[in-house]
């Protein structure tokens, strides 16, 4: 994908300027990590009269065969042939969209520190994208940018130049030109508008993708006469979210109309919707420790042993349910043992409480027979932590020689990372994670020790199960039946 932007200037007002709006040298040429692939940036042209700066998206193709399931035209039903045929790597989309976000992050916000009074200045820009899907055609390009201030030159590529026949793709090549425009402004209407035309986003789009459109949106989208068609786009026609988009949208353009803030028009709407609106999505940390707390809570646990407690969250809300009446933390790192204690508090609690926690260092690589007796042993977010060839050591630890009762294990579901934006293509979602496994081979996994050390497995999803990659985070809970020698006798 490639798009470049253009300005001109003089001697007093040089169109160097550019750089320092976008803060990257003309000079160099730079290189950054995205979702999917490598954006660049370079200047084919730069001095005072004339500056050009290039942004080129190289996307990972087989990043997106392996992870584009989910929505959008990685995987949609409309591209039978999306392993093979694709358009996301020429063609803009939000893919090109993302990256503009993230490379040209503070020109977006209208920041820079080495010269401040730029960002406000309006100047002369050209913005040239070759290949712009547009559902729509060459016409909804112009009903989208005209409003806003640009002269659009939409050219409809034609299917194939020796068969004019054929007519037109739905691929245009798009050039922008408005003489007096903010940098930051030119670049959220980028920044909405391109996965507008494209109709379709390559992640799942979520409640918090209304907050990114009315902040890109700020000061053109409540005016813009085609507001309905951007959001319902750009929202990926979830039309609860689309609905929720356009309430807000009203709310500011009515405290524009009445010069107040949207604060004092907003305050006339009931508290009920008021707080629904500011609702925020819990996270996945505190997702994984509710669902930990209503299984333990399920088998009639008492004595619970978190291994690998880190900094002792786990801990910290076992101790706030009186059920819990013995609670052992353990973790190889001292370190992460000692803001353990700090957050809990220990030298500062009582006696009462005090004498149902305990925290110490141990390896769960090896047997420890203080883990012997509990109820129920947690491994949240622990195996992922292990070289492969170390889990066996830590199977047998945990299910054969400490032998809880029940056994919570949590680790992501790497097909869910898709859902990730700002995820790049091919990571991990931690540095440290040796590995990160689909639902089959964790199930797979589990299977088999379940197998080998004589306990039931159940599986539950934790965070939102999407249909198509699962919930964000996995967990199986291992209940003890009897043991495998018992059973021989």
């Amino acid at each position: 994908m490639f798009l470049t932007i253009s300005t001109t200037g003089s001697a007093e007002r040089p169109a160097t300027d550019l750089g320092f709006l976008l803060h990257k040298h003309p000079e160099k040429a730079q290189a950054f990590s995205t979702s999917y692939g490598t954006a660049h940036v370079l200047y084919p042209e730069a001095d005072a009269e004339r500056c050009t700066a290039a942004l080129l998206l190289e996307v990972d193709a087989v990043a997106l065969v392996r992870r584009g399931k989910g929505k959008g035209r990685g995987g949609a039903p409309d591209a039978a042939l999306a392993q093979y045929v694709n358009d996301r790597p020429y063609a803009a989309s939000s893919l090109l969209a993302v990256a503009l976000s993230g490379v040209f992050s503070s020109a977006m916000r209208g920041v820079c520190a080495a010269r401040p009074e730029l960002p406000g200045q309006p100047r002369p820009l050209r913005i040239e994208v070759p290949a712009l899907p547009a559902r729509g055609g060459a016409e909804l390009v112009r009903r989208l940018f005209e409003p806003l201030g640009w002269t659009v030159t939409a050219e409809p590529v034609a299917l194939d130049a020796e068969f004019p026949e054929w007519g037109d793709s739905r691929y245009v090549r798009l050039v922008l030109e408005a003489a007096t425009l903010t940098l930051a402004e030119a670049l959220r209407h980028l920044y909405v508008l391109l996965p507008v035309l494209d109709d379709a986003k390559h992640y799942w789009v979520s409640s918090d993708e209304v907050d990114k459109l009315l902040r890109a949106g700020e000061g053109w989208l409540p005016a813009h006469p085609e507001q309905k068609l951007i959001a319902g786009r750009y929202l990926s026609r979830r039309w609860s979210l689309t609905r929720q988009a356009m309430e807000r949208l009203e709310l500011v353009r009515l405290a524009e109309v009445d010069d107040s803030d949207v604060e004092e028009i907003d305050n006339a709407v009931a508290a009920e919707t008021e707080s629904e609106s500011e609702e925020k999505p819990t996270p996945l940390a505190v997702q994984r420790r509710e669902a930990i707390l209503a299984a333990l809570r399920a088998c009639g646990a008492a004595r619970v042993l978190d291994l690998g407690c880190g900094q002792g969250q786990l801990v910290q809300a076992l101790l706030k349910d009186p059920s819990f009446t013995e609670i052992v933390g353990v973790d190889v790192s001292m370190r992460a043992l000692t803001i353990a204690s700090r957050r809990l508090k220990l030298d500062r609690m009582g006696e009462r409480q005090a004498a149902r926690v305990q925290l110490f260092q141990g390896s769960l690589a090896y047997t420890d027979k203080r883990l012997k007796g509990y109820d129920a042993a947690v491994l949240s977010e622990v195996i992922e932590h292990l070289d492969l060839p170390r889990l066996p050591a830590l199977e047998y630890a945990v299910f054969g020689a400490a032998r809880p009762r029940t056994v919570l294990v949590t680790t992501p579901n790497v097909e869910y990372n898709v859902r990730w934006e700002t995820l790049p293509a091919g990571h991990v979602r931690h540095g440290d994670h040796r590995f990160e496994w689909t639902r089959e081979e964790f199930r797979a996994w589990a299977a088999e020790v379940a197998e080998r050390h004589g306990y039931t497995v159940e599986f539950v999803p934790v965070g939102p199960d999407d249909p198509e990659v699962g919930p964000p985070t996995q967990m199986a809970v291992f209940t003890a039946g009897t043991v495998k020698e018992e059973k021989a006798a």
